[in-house]
């Protein structure tokens, strides 16, 4: 008898942990598709022919660091320059996400 009840308070215990073990990340994968059709600065790009392309940043950040890294925030993506070149370009979540139902 006594085993049997040890056995359902353990069985009971591992029951509470399992839930937690389960959990999972969701990885936009339509979002990543989705994403080839914007329009964003190539890697190597300089400032000035991202300016003259996509017009003037909603938001410049200050250089930080050394060699000086700078953000430009545009509406759905962000561009980091080191000195004046491109380095790469950020999409911001949810940015390329397609709402229409088909």
């Amino acid at each position: 008898m006594t085993r049997m009840v040890l056995a359902l308070i353990f069985t009971g215990i591992i029951a509470l942990f399992i839930p937690s073990c389960l959990t999972a990340d969701v990885l936009l994968i339509e979002e990543v598709r989705q994403s080839g059709r914007l329009e964003v600065p190539d890697n190597g790009v300089t400032s000035r022919d991202v300016r003259a392309r996509f017009g003037d940043p909603v938001k410049v950040h200050n250089p930080i660091g050394d060699p000086p890294i700078t953000r430009w925030e545009y509406g759905q993506w962000s561009v980091y320059f080191e000195h004046d070149v491109v380095l790469f370009t950020v999409l911001h979540k949810g940015a390329v996400i397609d709402k229409k139902t088909e």
